[in-house]
């Protein structure tokens, strides 16, 4: 066994992001966001624009990356967008290297956490989808609590846990995840390679930016 897996922990709770942190996704949502917004009669979003509103809640953000259509069109614009990104669920996955991470994780004895714009039912249909099922010990997403960067749904963790802020690690790999994380109190982790450029998670004040799964990893085992 490695010698960091002897450290103590400084971190009970790990809570991770799920698209573009874990799943590889950012480009397909991006692609599904623009094509609802063209189907409904919108000004369609630069890849820039559709990629900064991921990690919202999914009304929230289709209407800020539509801001030209009415609020009355919401709900067709939200139907549009669930229609494309369901024609390609099948080609999303974890990212590589993902799986021995959140194994590693949960042989130190951290809790496994996921905090996700996405809706209930679109991360329970995920995690079954990549055999996920039993890895994470809770999970909230915006339909059940508030949007990021509202931190309720670490604060929803951390009560259902027992958990102070402190020993609470967010990951992600947006600006909507490093400021709710420092909205409840808590440290967070920024990784560059989903939908925001890391150039601009610094003034949110992230414990460490990392540029790959395996940088990720190996940060964990040295610091969580």
């Amino acid at each position: 066994m490695p010698a960091s897996s002897f450290r103590p922990r400084r971190f009970d709770l790990i809570a991770f992001d799920w698209d573009g942190t874990l799943f590889d996704s950012t480009a397909i949502i991006v692609r599904c966001i623009q094509a609802a917004v063209r189907d409904v009669g919108g000004t369609v979003p630069t890849d820039k624009e559709a990629s900064y509103v991921i990690g919202m809640a999914l009304t929230q953000a289709l209407a800020h990356a539509a801001p030209d259509i009415p609020p009355a069109k919401y709900t067709e614009l939200a139907n549009r967008y669930r229609f494309h990104y369901i024609q390609h669920q099948d080609d999303l996955s974890l990212f590589e290297g993902v799986l021995p991470l959140l194994n590693d994780l949960r042989e130190r004895g951290h809790l496994l956490a996921v905090a996700t714009g996405k809706s209930r039912r679109g991360l329970d249909e995920a995690l079954h989808s990549v055999q996920l099922k039993g890895v994470f010990d809770g999970s909230r997403t915006a339909d059940q609590t508030a949007g990021k960067p509202h931190p309720l749904m670490l604060q929803e963790l951390m009560a259902e846990f027992d958990v102070p802020p402190e020993r609470l690690l967010m990951i992600g790999d947006t600006t909507h995840d490093l400021q709710m994380a420092l909205n409840a109190g808590c440290a967070s982790v920024g990784v560059s390679y989903g939908a925001h450029e890391p150039e601009v998670f610094h003034e949110l004040r992230p414990l460490s930016i990392v540029h790959s799964v395996r940088e990720l990893h190996d940060w964990l085992l040295q610091h969580a």
